[in-house]
């Protein structure tokens, strides 16, 4: 088995001193590229390989060689490809399912696995000390990161390079002994559904409630929310609470001579294969659907997803950001709406959306966005059923197909209860389509490190 921690984009064959940065990270100029022959000896097999969100996996075979030679054999590559330029994975969840997936994949009566990142010292350690110290917590209960790395070091020198990746290795071994493994085969949902309703070991509780409360320990993380929190921007949010994180919260062209008019409450959220593929975002308000319209224009939306109603329960959860009939203006955008239809729960409206700037060409003035606005979630609890879910999620996607991956606006009213649902079962569908696997709970936690609240009730 061979596994790859790096990524083609990154590297050169030949490695020397000056690919290294001042923090032991590997520029994005220097590494290891698929080089004229990478393949000589193992073509990559017809068949797609499995491809997850965070590695990919090609399929290799043995080429056909002359009588007397041995039996070709079945090589296969792991591609992990979610480490960034600089720096670690923002978090360990990828890190573990990659590393599940190879020992899933490795047989028993295999040889050694070689790993390599550019170098073979830093990630390709890191990847190493991590497998180890799972091995010793089902063995003894504890770890030694500190041992284990000064012995690596013996046998190769500079394994772990960084303080960051050193971190990284601590942070992946927590994840894994607070939460464990919550992966499932789609097969076997059902009856871990009726262990979830269960009774736990704190009695008061049940499985699921308990698995909801373990969410609870993703911080938030408020010294990331410093935009969000100042005052001119505060009045731009619904819920105080809910407002984005300054690593990934959508920016916006500036004004000229207007300040924090780069700001609006929204999230990119990844998806599932994609990064950056949902924007999540809070129902506009009257004095913020400008800014809407300018996300949706400057980003390229070609998809809205709404899973509110303009008003519920005699309360007042999203300005109407959209004309009934003939075209609005907000600032130098107006939207024409072109038709309304209603098919069962849904919704779909279709607009024509113009940029008012004379100097645009006119095949760039104009772009047409299409609404799903979802009418099936009651004002209080939860649907019924999720097959209009399930069937809103396949028509977003249809949609995607035909009009190009650009990101999806998603809001309910806040941006974070029915948004985060919408993305969650988003993200979980397509991983079992692709996979055949399931992870609720990874899922969840997985955005509520990129917006907090996501997904707000039991």
């Amino acid at each position: 088995m061979l596994l790859a921690v790096t990524r083609q984009h990154e590297v050169a064959a030949n490695w020397d001193a000056a690919s290294l940065l001042a923090d032991g990270s590997v520029s994005p100029e220097a590494g290891c590229r698929e080089l004229p022959g990478c393949w000589g000896l193992a073509q990559p097999g017809p068949g797609p390989g499995d491809r997850g969100p965070c590695y990919a996996v090609p399929a290799a075979v043995g080429p056909q060689l002359p009588d007397g030679c041995k039996a070709p054999r079945l090589v296969c590559q792991l591609h992990f490809t979610s480490w960034p330029d600089f720096g670690v994975p923002f978090t360990p969840i990828g890190m573990l399912k990659f590393l599940k997936k190879v020992r899933t994949l490795n047989p028993a009566h295999a040889g050694p696995i070689v790993v390599h990142c550019s170098a073979g010292v830093g990630r390709t350690g890191t990847f190493i000390v991590i497998d180890a110290m799972m091995d010793m917590v089902h063995a003894e209960q504890k770890v030694d990161v500190f041992d284990f790395v000064s012995r690596i070091r013996n046998q190769r020198p500079q394994m772990v390079q960084t303080d960051m990746q050193y971190t990284f290795i601590y942070q992946a071994l927590l994840e894994y002994y607070l939460y464990g493994d919550t992966e499932l085969d789609v097969s076997s949902l059902e009856k871990h559904l009726q262990a979830l309703h269960g009774p736990t070991a704190h009695f008061d509780k049940i499985g699921l409630e308990e698995e909801f409360r373990k969410l609870t320990n993703v911080r938030i993380m408020k010294e990331n929310m410093r935009t969000g929190n100042l005052p001119a921007n505060m009045k731009k949010a619904r819920v105080i609470q809910i407002i984005p994180y300054d690593f990934n919260r959508v920016i916006l062209s500036m004004k000229r001579g207007q300040e924090y008019t780069d700001y609006i409450n929204a999230s990119f959220i990844d998806g599932y294969r994609q990064k950056d593929y949902f924007i999540a975002t809070q129902g506009p308000l009257a004095h913020t659907v400008e800014d809407f319209w300018r996300m949706v224009w400057e980003w390229k939306c070609h998809t809205i997803v709404m899973l509110t109603e303009v008003q519920e329960r005699e309360q007042d959860k999203c300005y109407q950001y959209w004309p009934t009939e003939g075209s609005v203006t907000h600032g130098e955008i107006t939207i024409e709406i072109k038709s309304d239809t209603l098919s069962e729960a849904i919704s779909i409206r279709d607009f024509l959306v113009t940029f008012n700037q004379p100097l645009a060409r006119p095949e760039e003035q104009t772009r047409v966005v299409r609404q799903f606005h979802f009418h099936g979630w009651p004002e209080i609890g939860i649907p019924a059923e999720g097959k209009g879910m399930i069937d809103l999620i396949a028509a977003v996607q249809k949609q995607q197909q035909q009009t190009g991956n650009h990101p999806i606006t998603v809001h309910c009213s806040a941006g974070a209860g029915r948004t985060g649902t919408f993305i969650a079962l988003s993200n979980i569908l397509e991983r079992v389509k692709a996979e055949g696997l399931l992870d609720v709970f990874q899922a969840v936690k997985s955005l509520r490190l990129q917006r907090p609240h996501m997904v707000q009730t039991l």
